[in-house]
């Protein structure tokens, strides 16, 4: 028997359940984790009340109950046919795509062994369990304007959100590659951007935007669409662009239906890249979405088991308390919440 938290229906604040279901079977190249930790991020609390169910639904993700979540840290349970460097018994962390089988927020889970990565030794499965989503996330939205450890050296990038889950790793990541980071941060956590590597921190208010350099190389908006043209302003004239994973593409299309969501999306996007090119013509613009990536995967575990990524642990509860794990997440309280199966 697997027991799995399920959001039983649309609502602002999340209806949740915990049920038992049949324990699932790996099939071919899967392999069946028993979940020691999971991770409640800002998207499972948004689709809890209905968000993005148009879209979703194509790939069979919309429909109530739901079984959220995409991060899985655990012990491997059974493999099946085909499965090669997993055995019983060992530690592992991954994620799941999103998708119609259903998500992570359970007691075990079949994970596409492309998906799952050994335990680097000394860190716990909390710790591992905040990650692989958020990073992937953030190495995609890194990969689609172009910045790599070849041209990251010296290039400057802002950071909006910089104090948030994607934009902690971005630091992360372009510190030691050797970025220098401007980094838009929520009241009272310019220190903590500081101390990850940041060469500049601003408290996000009114005007902030506006008192930076004209001259980014690159820009990462994590924080708010409503900011997006205002940073693009800011690209300099050879920039490689700028990448956001707040557009509303999603809801776009909730709001509007399929051709409107996709006529306003349109106009939504080529707005921004208009401005994007003024300021640098040969500056890519993109809107980031979630896929699983194996080779983010790959960078995310030798990065864990060097010890230059992590993202900080504030919250922790079992399966049948997590409405608390839920709040945590919706009331943007530091740290990261954590499921315990």
């Amino acid at each position: 028997m697997r027991h799995e938290l399920i959001c039983t229906e649309a609502a602002t604040s999340p209806r949740l359940a915990v049920r038992g279901a049949p324990r699932p079977h790996p099939g071919a190249g899967e392999v069946m984790v028993k979940v020691q930790a999971t991770s409640v991020n800002p998207i499972d609390v948004k689709r809890a009340s209905g968000y993005g169910r148009r879209l979703l639904g194509l790939k069979g993700a919309a429909r109530f109950p739901l079984v959220l979540g995409n991060d899985v840290a655990g012990v491997v349970e059974s493999i099946g046919a085909n499965v090669t460097g997993f055995a019983r018994g060992q530690r592992v962390f991954g994620l799941l795509g999103t998708g119609r089988s259903g998500g992570a927020h359970a007691s075990h889970v079949v994970v596409p062994q492309a998906l799952l990565r050994h335990a680097p030794q000394g860190t716990g499965p909390d710790a591992l369990a905040v990650l692989p989503y958020s990073f992937t996330t953030m190495w995609l939205s890194l990969r689609s304007i172009g910045i790599t450890p070849a041209n990251a050296r010296g290039a400057r990038v802002l950071i909006h959100g910089a104090n948030g889950g994607l934009g902690r790793l971005a630091m992360q990541v372009l510190h030691h590659w050797g970025s220098q980071i401007t980094a838009i941060c929520a009241k009272g956590e310019c220190q903590a951007a500081l101390d990850l590597g940041a060469v500049a921190a601003v408290e996000y208010g009114p005007g902030c935007i506006e008192s930076l350099p004209p001259d980014f190389d690159a820009v990462l908006n994590f924080a708010n669409w409503d900011d997006d043209a205002r940073l693009a302003s800011h690209l300099g004239p050879r920039a490689m662009g700028q990448a956001t994973t707040v557009h509303p593409l999603l809801a776009n299309f909730d709001r509007l239906g399929w051709l409107g969501g996709a006529w306003a999306s349109r106009r939504d996007r080529g707005r921004i890249r208009a401005i994007v090119a003024s300021r640098a013509p040969k500056a890519r613009y993109a809107w980031t979405i979630f896929k699983p990536d194996p080779q983010a995967l790959e960078v995310l575990a030798e990065g864990v088991r060097a010890r230059r990524l992590a993202l900080p642990v504030g919250l922790a509860v079992p399966l049948d308390n997590a409405v608390a794990a839920y709040d945590h997440v919706l009331a943007g309280r530091p740290g990261r919440a954590v499921l315990l199966p």
